[in-house]
C-alpha cells in the first residue's frame, strides 16, 4: 500500500513539473518583411518587419527567432520572404523552420490615413489565430509609435489612451503627433461676453448722471477679437502672448474700448488655459472732491460757489470715474482662466476672468469660435 502511494505521489509531482514547465516554455515566434505599401521615409517592407520583431521582443510573450537565424533559413531553403505574406505560404514555412507563430500583416497609405494591418498565423493549424486592424491619421514621422501601438493591440498590452487619440482621432486637440506640421490649437477668433463690478465700481455704474454716475445696469456686454501668437509648442503644453481689443457696453448705449495683452499657458491635451497679464482701457473720469456730507463734487463746483471765491478748498481732490468727465487712459491687471471645447473642426474656448482694483473689481465670463484650417 505504502508503495502504491508513493507511486502516485512521483505521478502526481512529475505531472505537476511538466505542466508547470510547459507553461513556462514560451512558443517561437517569426516576423518576416510585411506588406508595405508606404514607401516614404525609408519605409520599406523590410524596415517594418525589423520594426514589428524589436516590439514583440519588448513584450516578452515569445521566443522571437533571430533575424540572422530566418535569413540563414530562408536562404537554405531558397525561399524569397517578400513574396510569402499569405496563409498558406506562411504555415508552410513556418513548418520548414520549425515556428509555432508566424506573424505577418500590411501597411497601406492613403490620402488623410495610414492603415496598419497584423495577422498571427498559428502554423499547426495553418490558421490566421488573430488580427488586428487601426487606421491612423496620416503621420510618416510617428510610425515608430504606430508600431508599439498596433503591436501591443495585438497582444492585449494596454496602451495609453491619450496616445490613440492623437494617433487616430483627426479632429483631437492639436498635437506635434497628429498636426506635426502647423500650430497647435489656435484660438484666434471672435470673443463675446459678459462683464460686472463689484465695490465703488459697482456704485458708479448705477449712480445717475447728474452725480456722475452712468445710470446703467453693472452688467455690461463686451466683444471683441482674440489674436495670438505661440512662441513655445512641445509635447503637452503650449505657451503664447494673446492680443485681445474688447468693446465694452455698446448695449447700454455706451462705447467702452480696451485691449488686454496676456501671456498664458495652454494644455494640448485637454484644452485647459491660464493667462495673465495687462490690460488698458479709456475710462470717462473727472477731478474731484467729496464734501462734508461725503456727496462727489466736481472741483469746478468751488469755484463756481460765490461763497467761497476768496476760501482756499479743503478737501483733497481726487480722480475717479465720472460720466461727466473726459476720457481718461488707464490701465488694470487681469487673470484668466477657461477651457476650450471641441465639436468636429470647431473649437469653442470658454473662459472667465478676473480685474482686481482699487475702487472695485471686475469679474467677466467670455466665449468665442474658430474652425482650425488644413
Amino acid at each position: 500500500m505504502k508503495n502504491l502511494l508513493k507511486l502516485i505521489s512521483t505521478i502526481t509531482f512529475v505531472t505537476i513539473v511538466g505542466s508547470i514547465n510547459a507553461q513556462n516554455e514560451k512558443q517561437t515566434l517569426t516576423v518576416l518583411p510585411i506588406d508595405a505599401h508606404y514607401r516614404t521615409q525609408g519605409i520599406t517592407s523590410k524596415n517594418m518587419g525589423d520594426l514589428i520583431r524589436r516590439e514583440v521582443e519588448k513584450l516578452d510573450t515569445f521566443e522571437v527567432m533571430d533575424v540572422y537565424d530566418i535569413d540563414y533559413l530562408l536562404k537554405k531553403n531558397k525561399i524569397k520572404p517578400d513574396s510569402c505574406y499569405g496563409k498558406t505560404c506562411l504555415s508552410e514555412l513556418g513548418k520548414l523552420i520549425n515556428s509555432d507563430k508566424m506573424l505577418t500583416g500590411t501597411i497601406e497609405m492613403y490620402e488623410k490615413n495610414i492603415i496598419f494591418t497584423l495577422r498571427l498565423i498559428d502554423v499547426k493549424s495553418a490558421s490566421i489565430q488573430k488580427a488586428t486592424t487601426i487606421k491612423f491619421i496620416n503621420n510618416s514621422y510617428e510610425i515608430l509609435t504606430m508600431t508599439e501601438v498596433i503591436v501591443r493591440q495585438m497582444f492585449n498590452k494596454p496602451n495609453d489612451l491619450e496616445l490613440m487619440k492623437k494617433l487616430t482621432v483627426k479632429n483631437d486637440f492639436d498635437s506635434e503627433i497628429n498636426n506635426p506640421y502647423k500650430d497647435r490649437l489656435r484660438l484666434d477668433g471672435p470673443r463675446m461676453g459678459l462683464v460686472s463690478f463689484s465695490g465703488e465700481l459697482y456704485h458708479r455704474i448705477r449712480e445717475d448722471k447728474n452725480a456722475g454716475g452712468f445710470g446703467a445696469f453693472p452688467v455690461m456686454f463686451q466683444f471683441g477679437y482674440q489674436f495670438e501668437k505661440q512662441y513655445l509648442n512641445e509635447g503637452k503644453v503650449q505657451a503664447l502672448f494673446e492680443f485681445i481689443p474688447m468693446i465694452t457696453g455698446l448695449d447700454q448705449g455706451y462705447f467702452i474700448p480696451s485691449v488686454a495683452i496676456l501671456h498664458g499657458v495652454r494644455s494640448n491635451v485637454n484644452g485647459w488655459e491660464f493667462a495673465f497679464g495687462p490690460t488698458f482701457s479709456l475710462n470717462q473720469e473727472s477731478q474731484g472732491y467729496y464734501d462734508a456730507n461725503n456727496n462727489w463734487q466736481l472741483e469746478n463746483n468751488w469755484k463756481k460757489d460765490s461763497a467761497n471765491i476768496n476760501k482756499t478748498n479743503p478737501y483733497k481732490i481726487t480722480r475717479r470715474l465720472d460720466s461727466r468727465g473726459e476720457y481718461t487712459f488707464n490701465s488694470a491687471f487681469v487673470i484668466a482662466f477657461g477651457r476650450t471645447f471641441k465639436s468636429g473642426k470647431l473649437n469653442i474656448p470658454v473662459n472667465g476672468f478676473v480685474i482686481p482694483g482699487r475702487n472695485g473689481w471686475r469679474f467677466g465670463v467670455s466665449f468665442g469660435f474658430n474652425a482650425k484650417n488644413k
